[in-house]
């Protein structure tokens, strides 16, 4: 018993030492005005809101790679230029006529989801909710599934949209050409999404052109599954007048090796988006570029500052550095990086993401899914050593660990909680700043914004040096994809 206490004050006081040492080295590089000169640069009029696609946010580009040269930070094999990972996206131009009709029911009310112009007619099998299972002796090859939206008991809209990528997989694997989705969400509920996926978009270039078609249409008095439902259903589809143009976009990044012998084969991600929205309405100042200071210059900086702590004192661990593109177009840069990874996926043992709205508590850091890994602790202690308090997620219901680039990487397996501003609500006081052109480096808290950006570094030291490998807590939604990631190590 003395023996194990002996033991456990031992590795206090070693983890206390080692703290005192990371507090230390993350303040050699802590400078509260060169904070400000890197959100002042990326946050400037100038930039004109970094939109994806703009020169202005090649201009964000080329600073970002530049800083990583200047601080030590090495390229990463396979990347262009140095420090640049090409991605490719498209802006699709929204159909100008559309039309399905299926037996005796026919409407121009139709939301294209994925696929292109054609005139086709073909036989439609209706396959329920569209999942494995709803395809038991069902023949696709060939033909047009028609599928109710969502699941079994699951069918607002949020399930409905999470399980659409899901179905039109499946059909795909089916031998199916198509895909139709029926809903029932009401009139309300229905012109929302048309006016929201109706509209020109920007999406991740299409792998392959092919012919499949996927749509969503409404379907209140059940007149369409009816006619589905019917053995030999013909539908006839007519899409017409959409195209695609090619956008050049690119993420930034940047490696070092880490120190030890066996970890630095393992890699920590730094990571954080660096674009924005670009001009927009005028606000009652007239003002109407969204300089986006808070999102996300505040996390580009973040990661910059971790960048230039590990390039001088390099981890055990190595680093990789991701400054993504297109997080606002709906998180294309890091599902390209996720899907095109520069360094095998498998030897990324966690991403520490940095994506801010705003703050209403500046005694606070905000840790979307902190305690849904096993390095709580070190974020925790780091936060603490920099008089600030490290909590979870207090608006569950916004579902925000799910809504920023780090879910790219948590899809694949690799731990991935995301280091925000400290807000204890998602209220006014948020609403003042995020996606407005109020959104200005000079209504910034630089003195909390160099308490965060210490706790960040500090976490990001403590967790690349701890010998043991960090991971989801058991039980957690992502548990079972770490598994799987991490099983052919």
């Amino acid at each position: 018993m003395i023996k194990k206490t002996l033991l456990g004050l031992t590795l206090l006081v070693s983890l206390s030492i080692q703290g005192q040492d990371e507090a230390s080295i993350t303040l050699e590089t802590l400078s509260q005005s060169a904070i400000e000169e890197h959100i002042y640069f990326l946050a400037s009029d100038e930039l004109k809101g970094r939109e994806t696609g703009s020169p202005e946010i090649d201009i964000a580009a080329e600073y970002l790679a530049t800083t990583l040269r200047r601080f030590g930070v090495q390229p990463v094999p396979g990347a262009q230029e140095g420090y640049f990972q090409a991605v490719e996206l498209e802006t699709v131009q929204p159909a100008a006529s559309k039309r399905l009709i299926l037996g005796d029911f026919t409407t121009e009310n139709v939301l294209v989801m994925s696929g292109s112009n054609m005139e086709r007619s073909m036989e439609a099998v209706f396959v329920d909710h569209g999942l494995e299972k709803d395809y038991e002796n069902k023949d696709v090859a060939g033909k047009l599934a028609v599928a109710l939206v969502g699941k079994e008991g699951a069918n607002d809209p949020n399930s409905s949209f999470g399980l659409a990528g899901s179905k039109r997989t499946i059909a795909k694997r089916k031998g199916a050409v198509g895909l139709i989705e029926i809903n029932t969400f009401g009139a309300g509920i229905w012109y929302r999404f048309i006016n929201y996926f109706g509209r020109a978009s920007t999406q991740v270039k299409a792998e392959e052109a092919g012919d499949f078609i996927h749509l969503w249409l409404q379907d209140e008095d059940e007149r369409l599954q009816t006619a589905a439902k019917k053995k030999k259903a013909i539908a006839e589809i007519s899409v017409a007048g959409m195209s695609r143009t090619l956008m050049a976009a690119k993420n930034v990044v940047g490696m070092v090796e880490g120190t030890d012998p066996e970890l630095k084969n393992e890699f920590v991600i730094y990571s954080a988006h660096y674009d924005h929205i670009g001009i927009g309405q005028p606000n009652a100042e007239g003002d109407s570029i969204y300089n986006g200071a808070r999102d996300n210059a505040v996390g580009v900086v973040t990661v910059l500052s971790a960048a230039e702590s590990i390039a001088k004192n390099p981890t055990k661990r190595s680093a990789l550095f991701i400054l993504f593109t297109a997080e606002e177009k709906g998180l294309l840069g890091s599902k390209w990086y996720a899907e095109h990874p520069l360094i095998p996926m498998n030897q990324m043992v966690y991403c520490f993401n940095s994506d801010n709205g705003g703050y209403n508590d500046t005694s606070v850091a905000t840790i979307i899914g902190l305690e849904r890994t096993t390095v709580a602790d070190h974020i925790k202690a780091a936060c603490k050593e920099f008089d600030l308090e490290a909590i979870d997620d207090p608006a569950p219901e916004q579902g925000l660990f799910d809504r920023s680039d780090n879910v790219s990487f948590a899809s694949k397996g690799v731990p991935a909680p995301t280091f925000s501003l400290g807000f204890r609500a998602f209220d006014a006081e948020i609403g003042k700043y995020y996606h407005q052109a109020s959104d200005n480096p000079d209504n910034l808290d630089y003195e909390y914004l160099t308490k965060f950006f210490g706790a960040y570094v500090m976490a990001c030291r403590l967790i690349a040096n701890d010998p043991i490998t960090p991971f989801w807590v058991e039980g957690d939604k992502y548990h079972a994809a770490g598994k799987a990631l991490y099983s052919g190590k």
